[in-house]
């Protein structure tokens, strides 16, 4: 049966669309990438991919690394499990991998000081306890070994919404604009939008900076971070596809929202201003991702 986690990321994501779908794999491939190379991983190590997902981190390791690798795939969702295990047994890396169904703050079954490297991509953005799970990674690792990871950066987004709220709720109801009105609606299902529910969302409640703070005080050393703010053309130009994804999986989809929160008139309103904008060749959009490696110290 599907998760929410495994909906999001085999359907939802990319809406069910080819093109899409294609467009944000080449998004991830990149974020992948940048991960393995602060990695620095190297024949005959032993690589924990935390909430591997699809399995993409451990998979691409094994290529670029080859069959000394070892991996332990682990992750909250078992729909998700499964689905990694599938992937290598098609892709002739099962021997190479060991599964693990467990959250990103709770390794159990890993012993401590076994393994080289530990790797996540989006994954600490959705853990409440960041520290925990850094606490974990530095328990798992051998003396020396190696953390990389890249995390996505909510809290503009929520800060975002959080001033559109302001704005409403300083105004008369006669003066503020229908369509800022549903702009906020939109937001406000996807990210928090007040100072007390962005203090306990697990997705906007920190920043790069915060998760400099939470490796430090886990025990790592030589910490490097680097944010990355990149704004780039939009990957989707297709209304009904756009309305149909999320930005990450928690969130309700567009579609979803203007069904149970628009009325008819207001769905159509919505649309005639915003369909232009999303179909637009020349759209824009802004992707903010933290990387951050660190050391165990010997």
């Amino acid at each position: 049966m599907a998760d929410l986690w495994s909906q999001w990321l085999l359907h939802r994501r990319h809406a069910d669309d080819p093109q899409l779908e294609q467009a944000v794999r080449a998004v991830i491939d990149r974020y992948i990438e940048r991960v393995l190379d602060g990695a620095q991983l190297t024949a005959g190590q032993t690589l924990v991919d935390v909430g591997t997902g699809e399995g993409l981190v451990a998979f691409r390791a094994m290529e670029r690394v080859g069959p000394t690798l070892r991996a332990w795939l682990t992750d909250v969702s078992e729909p998700m499990l499964r689905h990694a295990r599938e992937q290598a047994t098609e892709r002739g890396v099962s021997g190479q991998c060991a599964f693990l169904h467990c959250p990103a703050d709770r390794l159990e079954g890993i012993a401590d000081a076994s393994v080289d490297v530990v790797a996540t991509r989006s994954v600490l953005a959705y853990v409440a306890d960041k520290t925990g799970a850094l606490c974990e990674f530095h328990r798992v690792l051998k003396p020396g070994g190696r953390i990389s990871v890249a995390e996505p950066v909510f809290q503009d987004e929520a800060i975002a919404a959080q001033a559109i709220k302001a704005v409403i709720d300083s105004k008369p109801a006669e003066g503020v604009s229908p369509l800022m009105v549903l702009m906020h609606r939109w937001q406000a299902a996807q990210f928090p939008d007040t100072t007390e529910k962005i203090r306990v969302s697990p997705i906007a409640n920190y920043s790069e900076r915060d998760l400099v703070r939470f490796a430090r005080n886990s025990g790592f050393v030589d910490l490097h971070l680097e944010l990355h703010i990149d704004t780039l053309p939009a990957i989707t130009h297709s209304w009904e596809a756009f309305i149909h994804t999320s930005p990450h999986p928690l969130a309700p989809p567009l579609s979803l929202i203007m069904a149970e929160q628009f009325t008819a008139a207001e769905r159509e309103l919505f649309e005639r201003s915003m369909r232009p904008v999303i179909e637009d060749p020349k759209a824009v959009t802004t992707d903010r991702m933290a990387y951050l490696t660190a050391r165990k110290p010997d």
